[in-house]
């Protein structure tokens, strides 16, 4: 049996819990060898991980190997049959320097200052 890819993602945000949840079902409905944790995860320390560190960008532990960005997307898509082409597609040079910059620029830094408000505003 092949060891699972487990994704580490922020549950707590609403656009990455979407993307997410509908990779869970695909994996459910096909028996895909993928697992999903979220911040909350007792094993966030065992990855290196704080919950900080894990909610601002996507992670994954696949063979053992820590993954963050456009890379563990790459990995999450490889696992998913009708996204494989996709994750080939990001893998060629051109087109993952500019979807890296993309993410690591723009969206992940979006996406935590959101989380951290969300976080803020929890606290009260």
């Amino acid at each position: 049996m092949t060891k699972p890819v487990t994704v580490i993602y922020n549950h707590t945000c609403p656009v990455c819990r979407r993307e997410i949840d509908a990779y869970r079902r695909t994996a459910e409905a096909q028996d895909l060898p993928l697992s999903f944790r979220g911040l909350d995860s007792d094993a966030l320390p065992d990855w290196g991980l704080t919950p900080d560190t894990a909610a601002r960008r996507l992670h994954v532990v696949k063979d053992g190997e820590l993954l963050a960005g456009l890379d563990a997307f790459a990995a999450v898509w490889d696992e998913l049959p009708r996204l494989r082409w996709l994750a080939r597609l990001v893998r060629r040079p051109r087109v993952h320097a500019v979807a890296d910059a993309l993410y690591e620029r723009v969206l992940a830094p979006v996406l935590y200052a959101l989380h951290r408000r969300r976080v803020r505003r929890a606290r009260g």
